[in-house]
């Protein structure tokens, strides 16, 4: 800015500019254009500002919101046990046996303490360190933003022998606080119904909330955390509604099993409890032998997705002492031989878990913890008690320290791979792969797509149905390598993955955040979001086995070398036609789905007639079977087509569920297709 008139921009409401001496002109913009929102008017009109967003992710972040008041009075000691009901209408009760909200008046509001928490923004107990050291809610808004998006909520508070009762609808009093009856029982239960006005669906899926209660569990080991669905609908073969218990003596030791469960551990878990200047810190660490690390980090229960760091604490310790202890006792050939993060973390597991009275994260979100102080304090933590352990256990040790050494080999394999790959590229003038059929990239990177797709046949049915302005096709010829069972040298020599990993154009993997080992950093340079070519990465297989087969070692990649892609939101499964059913000049496509064969026979009757005209079934076996006006109508065109969303709502359980399915153990692979076989539809014969 200038100074002078004219010379910066002031934006409107609509999102025009216009330049200082128009703005002045513009006699409708005044104080009357000011919109003060009171109470929670404003987590109503911006919820996603609040939850994230108003779909399967938004919903169930209520849930945690409202649980997570009760583990934060566990955390106090206050809190032994948690119960959690899906409501027979459809609902969420959150009970637990702390000590209730307060019920008596709010001196400054003159409105029972209870109101207060529940009604208005940034109110609540976690401002006063006296009453919880350490919580997860920070600002006051969670459980008022879970009223203020409930069509109707009921605060049931156990307390002073007496059973109290206030009741809202969306955020506001329709009942005052009043006692029901009497109870020698203490605590608060919180019933809420999710607004479908907010929502684009309310239907809660027991899944989703057993994994987050379950992870609630290792991270406070003791504490018995249930949940019930007691919808109709829901009961079980035998009459039986879906009940888990979740409690965990071993709290991260058992965590650490659990999504070891499937692969096969070099050591027992490794596990540290300590505090430090008023930090309680938690670690859990084993190695096994697959061929990726999985570090899950968590602050006052909050699950910082994003890391922070503490993360960094922890990695840039666990490099330094393997190294120190390698050398040290003489195990590494020569002094200028060392690990890099990378090598140290192939085939970890680890949980770290802290407790921090002023925890600093990125937005409401909580998804990357800055408190800078913490690096230093889980570093001298990780460091003093592992190199100790290491010496207690020299065995473990020895076996950890191979690990690496072999997954360094691999690394130096990988780097010539990489480095073979680049001379490729710049031998070729740059250019993409040779079956790559690029768009004409007239148009931003994230409004273009590529679309993944089986054969070559299928390929050319779609470069010809495409939109080539901003529509990409990349044939793949067969199954590409399985990620899970292969390391980085090995991959990154499979020609299929090679043309992906150019094509999307964003590297692959994570960088070395403690740089130690690392060749000038040239080794692994790791996924750079800012460098994707396509907006949108969209897998197109055949509608039948095979095709699932293929879209699930996709998947898998995409988990393993290139979960950012997912997590933003960038993956899409493409939902090809099952069966065109036609009669004379008209038809309709139905896709694959639980419900395929009913919309064929509703299709059937729709199109019958009187005429004496057959209906025709086609059932497609493959996109190869397509015109190229039949793929653009039902699969490319953005207009009419049905495509999927991947997305990760549970790290952890994604992370067990792909070791599970590709990889080398075969009889919980084989136990998992038994127990759900009876779900599947649309099965080749």
């Amino acid at each position: 800015m200038t100074g002078k008139k004219g010379n910066y921009k002031i934006a409107n409401k609509r999102g025009f500019q216009m330049s200082n001496e128009e703005k002045f002109d513009k006699e409708s913009y005044s104080a009357d254009t000011i919109t003060v929102l009171k109470g929670l008017e404003a987590v109503r009109m911006r919820p996603a500002m609040y939850i994230g967003d108003v779909g399967t992710r938004g919903l169930h972040h209520l849930v945690n919101e409202v649980v997570d008041n009760s583990i934060d009075e566990a955390l106090g000691g206050h809190c032994s046990k948690i119960d959690v009901e899906i409501t027979p209408e459809g609902g969420i009760s959150v009970i637990d046996n702390g000590r209730g909200i307060p019920v008596d008046m709010h001196t400054e509001e003159n409105k029972p303490a209870v109101e207060v928490v529940m009604t208005q923004l940034h109110a609540g107990g976690k401002f006063d360190k006296e009453n919880y050291k350490v919580s997860g809610g920070l600002h006051g808004v969670g459980v008022s933003c879970v009223n203020a998006l409930s069509v109707k909520m009921i605060t049931e508070v156990f307390k002073n022998g007496n059973h109290y009762s206030i009741e809202f609808e969306r955020g506001i009093v329709k009942k005052p606080l009043e006692i029901i009856g009497k109870s020698d029982k203490k605590g608060t239960k919180q019933t809420y119904f999710p607004d479908p006005e907010i929502f684009e669906n309310t239907l809660y899926q027991f899944d989703i909330i057993s994994h987050r209660l379950r992870v609630l569990a290792f991270l406070n080991k003791g504490i018995l955390i249930t949940l019930k669905d007691l919808r109709e609908e829901k009961r079980k073969e035998n009459g039986d509604h879906p009940y888990l218990e979740f409690q965990y003596e071993g709290g991260l030791v058992e965590f650490v099993k659990y999504i070891d469960e499937n692969k096969k551990s070099i050591c027992e878990p490794i596990y540290i409890d300590r505090e430090r200047d008023g930090y309680p810190i938690e670690i859990a660490l084993s190695w096994n032998d697959t061929y990726r690390e999985n570090i899950e980090s968590y602050v006052n229960n909050i699950h910082t997705i994003e890391g922070g760091t503490h993360e960094e604490g922890f990695k840039s310790a666990l490099t330094r002492v393997i190294n120190k202890y390698a050398l040290d006792k003489k195990i590494f050939k020569n002094d200028k031989m060392k690990l890099s993060g990378s090598d140290v973390r192939e085939g970890l597991t680890a949980v770290i878990s802290i407790k921090v009275m002023e925890p600093q994260f990125e937005g409401q979100t909580k998804t990357k913890l800055g408190n800078g102080e913490v690096t230093g304090i889980v570093q001298s933590v990780l460091y003093e008690k592992l190199l100790e352990y290491f010496d207690e256990n020299p065995k473990v040790a020895r076996e950890v320290v191979d690990k690496c050494t072999e997954a360094l080999r691999a690394r130096e394999a990988a780097r010539k791979a990489k480095d073979m790959i680049r001379r490729k590229s710049a031998f070729d003038g740059g250019s993409m792969p040779a079956k790559l059929y690029d768009c004409s990239k007239g148009t931003d990177a994230m409004e273009c797509e590529l679309f993944i797709v089986e054969g070559d046949s299928a390929g050319g049915s779609a470069v010809d149905g495409r939109d080539i302005k901003y529509q990409a096709i990349l044939p793949l010829r067969g199954k590409i390598l399985n990620v899970e069972k292969a390391r980085l040298d090995k991959m990154l020599g499979n020609e299929e993955v090679k043309s992906l990993i150019n094509a999307i154009g964003a590297g692959i993997g994570e960088s070395d955040i403690d740089g130690i080992g690392e060749d000038n950093g040239n080794d692994n340079e790791g996924f750079k979001i800012e460098k994707l070519r396509y907006g949108k990465i969209i897998i197109m297989t055949d509608a039948d086995v095979d095709g699932a087969h293929i879209s699930t070692l996709l998947l898998t990649f995409f988990f393993r070398y290139m979960p950012e892609l997912i997590r933003r939101g960038h993956v899409f499964l493409a939902m090809p036609p099952l069966y065109k059913v036609s009669r004379g000049k008209n038809f309709i496509y139905i896709s694959p789905g639980a419900d395929a064969e009913q919309k064929k026979e509703e299709a059937i009757a729709h199109l019958a007639g009187e005429d004496g005209k057959k209906v025709e079934i086609q059932r497609y076996k493959g996109l190869g079977e397509m015109n190229p006006d039949q793929l653009k109508d039902t699969t490319l065109d953005p207009s009419q087509r049905r495509i999927k969303r991947i997305s990760i709502e549970d790290a952890v359980e994604a992370d067990r569920i792909f070791t599970m399915l590709m990889g080398d153990d075969v009889p919980p692979r084989k136990e998992f297709i038994i127990e759900k076989c009876k779900f599947a539809e649309n099965i080749d014969a």
